[in-house]
């Protein structure tokens, strides 16, 4: 189920968005601090608020004050409007929540609804008021059980961890497969279910791997899988020695995670699919062979990912790019407008413009 429009106000960078419209693919750009990461950030808090992590969440986020635009003294509730795309006989769904910070640090529901558009009438559902865990997660009316699973699947891919002591690169039980993790903590055991439950995708995701690095051959896949693995593979010329994945570069490694994930069966993906700067490291090949996979998994998903790549930039059409600005301390969102830029893109492609700050989305003075 992937969404319409979304509406946010008083969150962090973000005072005031309204109804801003997300298509298949989204792909956000803008200078460091613009915002690019906090918009990408209100899926996780709206993903945890749907398990009923909130509290945890906002904690973890350095209390309300962190999340609140300008803190509490500025900014007095976080309000957030998200609406799905009509589903079946043209109905549509939506969810919208009012979070309130307390004296002792929390954020309680000062609204929470539910929101559906039938054939006769749009109407709102009332889940309560004052609160401190969403309703939403236990509440088993028909609008609920419809956005819930779509808000629980969100996750906030990024693989920038190459270090060391990366997950990644840390052993972990080969049963831990039921959906790939979103700092790839699991890659090992979700590559060996993919080979046993689907080999041909696995065999997409190997193959694309070795057109980024010829010297790949493989993965190392044990049988019968140990308790507990790590990744292995071979390379191409040595196919009977296993290295572990320190081995590897960091930019192989995060490519290595970014196939996984995009080239993974379809039905295994959520709906929306949020990405933060995946060309860290790449190779210019290497993002336009990302850049492939991101536009093919658009034709059936929706992507919203961020970037500060012009080589990723300048695989994308206009209408794809939405800018990210500071204006008046506040992030703005804006979607390129192919019309607009028409006569500048007979002479000079996205990457250019944007250097040129005709796209806006530069750092400013």
């Amino acid at each position: 189920m992937k969404l319409k429009t979304v509406t946010l106000r008083g969150y962090k960078s973000i005072a005031n968005l309204e109804a801003f419209e997300l298509r298949n693919l989204n792909v956000l750009i803008g200078a460091n601090g613009a915002g690019k990461s906090n918009f990408i950030g209100i899926f996780k808090l709206l993903a945890a608020l749907a398990d009923g992590n909130l509290q945890t969440f906002v904690q973890k986020q350095g209390g309300p004050d962190a999340l609140l635009h300008g803190s509490r003294k500025r900014t007095q509730q976080i309000d957030a409007e998200i609406y799905f795309e009509p589903g079946y006989q043209g109905i549509s769904n939506g969810y919208r929540i009012s979070l309130t910070p307390t004296a002792d640090n929390r954020l309680i529901f000062s609204r929470e609804e539910t929101w559906i558009d039938g054939h006769y009438a749009a109407k709102a559902i009332s889940l309560g008021t004052a609160h401190d865990e969403a309703k939403l997660r236990d509440d088993q009316q028909a609008v609920s059980t419809y956005v819930r699973p779509a808000m629980q699947s969100w996750r906030q891919y990024h693989f920038h961890d190459t270090g060391d002591s990366a997950a990644v690169k840390r052993p972990h039980g080969s049963n831990d497969n039921l959906r790939l993790k979103s700092s790839a903590d699991n890659l090992a055991a979700y590559l060996a279910m993919l080979k046993k439950t689907f080999p041909d995708a696995y065999q997409r995701i190997v193959d694309t791997i070795k057109l980024a690095a010829p010297f790949f051959g493989g993965f190392v896949i044990r049988d019968p899988l140990p308790e507990n693995i790590e990744l292995e593979w071979f390379e191409q010329t040595d196919p009977d020695t296993p290295y572990k994945a320190h081995v590897l570069s960091d930019g192989t490694l995060r490519f290595i995670c970014l196939t996984t994930l995009l080239m993974q069966p379809a039905h295994l993906l959520p709906d929306t699919v949020l990405i933060d700067e995946p060309e860290l490291g790449l190779h210019p090949y290497a993002i336009n062979l990302l850049a492939d996979m991101l536009k093919q998994v658009a034709e059936t998903k929706q992507v919203i990912v961020s970037t500060q790549s012009v080589e990723l930039l300048n695989a994308f059409e206009p209408q794809d790019v939405v800018v990210v600005e500071r204006e008046s301390g506040t992030t703005v969102l804006k979607r390129l407008d192919p019309e607009e830029l028409k006569d500048w893109l007979e002479d000079y492609n996205l990457g250019d413009l944007w250097k040129r700050n005709v796209l806006g989305g530069r750092p400013t003075r």
